[in-house]
């Protein structure tokens, strides 16, 4: 089963390129993986930039609410911004 918080959108925190910065609009995805995002900050209207990515774009690293974490191309895939 899957989860959805917030409106819906078409860009997702995957696709964006190094550098870039966005707006949380929404999670979606198994309701355990949305809980973890959450509580580690990610939730809708947070501020978010992508830092960087790993050579093969596996993992992603991102900074958000003062601190910076990695996430894998498939949990940021569920990140709409």
């Amino acid at each position: 089963m899957s989860e959805s918080f917030g409106p819906a959108t078409t860009e997702t925190l995957d696709r964006l390129a190094a550098g870039e910065r966005a707006t949380i609009v929404r999670l979606t995805g198994e309701p355990s993986v949305c809980r973890r995002l959450m509580e580690l900050g990610l939730v809708p209207g947070t501020p978010i930039e992508v830092v960087r990515r790993a050579p093969l774009g596996d993992p992603l690293e991102l900074a958000a609410r003062g601190g910076h974490l990695s996430l894998r191309r498939t949990e940021a895939s569920g990140i709409h911004v």
